[in-house]
């Protein structure tokens, strides 16, 4: 029994494509970005963090739909995205003003943090070129029709302003007219939403696109700040997870969207910034629950990025493994396996995956 039914890859041009912004993240290493005086860079995003998973970790087929500003800045995401391995032809390319006026390129300083200091983000993406894409800029039933198996999007996007949620929600409706599966992270980030209606407009985005979504996935903050499902009995610093009160959130989601075909929480206890209790659960309704390898007391090295690779990994397993519960212990172990690693992305390989999925340890290798 499998949860979706998912288009071969015979029949199909990609595997996943992802929508949302592609940024430059600055990286102090074991600094502060106050105190800094150089930094590493790399790509990242949401949504694209998701895709390119899926192609540099998992071996699948994917494209980009972004838009950037035409300078040197773009010009260096796009050269990280190539890297990265996916199909840079549906990247919007927007003339530059000069100086940023009208049109820029984000960027996202990021601190990891260390034990008792929390990781930190400052993110200088106001009227970024993806932010003010329309829904007609695509031709979102031409890309659909190519064949794609997987569309993610989600609530980072959909937050970057009043369009945003508009071309999410036409790329949304064109993938399931063409029979492509759906998944939405909701993302809720405060200070996206803090200037433009806060919880209230987060829940009234979200609930809209919601409508379209296959596979659901969020934490615990998620679906209550996006969807307003409460979780009974979490406390406010995530500290004593309880997956019964997870699954009961879930089932009240299944109920208000019987479009939901996958559920997905990832379960994170911060004890500090560099040792977190890892976890997932996820629900389907031809599979019930299934509940990934508890990994209490993980160790963190960048945790910016975990429930992405989260993501990607249960978007693997759902595509070509058959099971939830294989999928949903992929998705839990290539997240802790990216959160060893500087960066928003992953840096690790299938196998490795696979090993930590099945029960393997961190024994040196030689």
């Amino acid at each position: 029994m499998t949860s979706l039914n998912v288009r071969s890859a015979a029949e199909s041009a990609y595997d996943v494509v992802a929508l949302g912004e592609v940024m430059l993240r600055l990286d102090p290493g074991n600094r502060r970005v106050r105190t800094a005086r150089s930094f590493d860079v790399w790509e990242g995003g949401g949504e694209y963090n998701v895709a390119r998973g899926l192609r540099r970790c998992f071996g699948l087929r994917g494209a980009i739909v972004t838009a950037l500003a035409d300078n040197e800045i773009g010009r260096l995401v796009e050269d990280f995205m190539l890297t990265g391995g996916l199909d840079t032809q549906y990247v919007q390319w927007v003339p530059y003003d000069g100086i940023g006026r009208e049109v820029r390129n984000g960027l996202n300083f990021t601190e990891r943090g260390f034990g008792a200091r929390g990781a930190v983000g400052v993110s200088d993406r106001g009227h970024t070129a993806i932010s003010q894409m329309r829904p007609d800029d695509v031709d979102w039933d031409a890309l659909f029709s190519r064949g794609v198996r997987w569309l993610h999007t989600g609530g980072i996007f959909a937050a970057l302003s009043e369009s945003s949620a508009d071309v999410a929600e036409a790329a949304m409706a064109a993938a399931r007219r063409h029979g492509t599966i759906v998944s939405y992270d909701l993302n809720y980030r405060p200070s996206l939403w803090k200037g433009i209606g806060g919880e209230e407009r987060a829940r009234e985005v979200n609930r809209r696109l919601a409508q379209h979504v296959d596979v659901m996935i969020g934490n615990e903050e998620d679906f209550t700040a996006s969807l307003g499902f409460e979780v009974e009995g979490v406390d406010e610093n995530l500290t004593d997870l309880d997956t019964g009160a997870f699954r009961s959130m879930i089932e009240t989601a299944s109920e208000a969207y019987p479009n939901f075909q996958v559920i997905a929480t990832t379960l994170r206890g911060v004890r500090s910034a560099s040792r977190n209790d890892w976890g997932a659960i996820a629900w389907s309704r031809k599979e019930g629950f299934a509940e990934a390898t508890h990994r209490a007391d993980l160790e963190i090295f960048d945790r910016v990025g975990g429930g992405d690779s989260f993501a990607s990994g249960l978007a693997y397993g759902l595509m070509e493994l058959g099971s939830l519960q294989e999928a949903v212990e992929y998705g839990a172990a290539h997240g802790a396996l990216a959160m060893t690693t500087p960066g928003d992305t992953t840096m690790v390989t299938l196998a490795e995956v696979a090993k930590l999925a099945g029960g393997g340890s961190a024994r040196v290798q030689r």
